[in-house]
């Protein structure tokens, strides 16, 4: 499988590129950030106020790139006329097979995967916490 990523044009997304990198670390950050704005209210609201500021940049600079990379994606399905060459079970070239592995690569992203996690389960601690400030203590 490794061997078939580096012949396809998504290599550089697919693997670990220093910009994914960069851009994975910003959007943990954002996420950290968002989930400690509460917490940092109330110890000082200051506080509270920079972590939502780096929350929100941050996110604005990951989701433009994401939008860039969605949308690049996008246009080699539209150029390759993909959707419809799968709808009506057309045969797929070459370089439609090489475009097909190289999207489903990307789609497999373990960086993706642990983004997610990031985001589920601070997201979940966020809320304990919130809870445990506003209601309980």
């Amino acid at each position: 499988m490794k061997k078939q990523c580096r012949s396809c044009s998504e290599y550089r997304r697919c693997k670990d590129s220093f910009t994914s990198w960069i851009f994975f670390i910003v959007g943990l950050i954002a996420t950290i950030a968002m989930r400690v704005v509460t917490v940092l209210m109330h110890i000082d609201p200051i506080y509270g106020k920079i972590a939502w500021y780096i929350g929100i940049g941050g996110f604005l600079f990951f989701f433009i790139y994401k939008f860039h990379v969605s949308q690049t994606r996008a246009k080699l399905i539209n150029q390759h006329d993909l959707e419809n060459k799968i709808a009506r079970k057309s045969k797929l070239s070459e370089d439609d097979y090489t475009l097909m592995s190289s999207l489903l690569c990307a789609l497999s992203s373990r960086k993706e995967r642990i983004n997610y996690f990031f985001i589920f389960g601070l997201s979940a601690v966020a809320l304990l916490l919130a809870i445990y400030i506003d209601f309980i203590k």
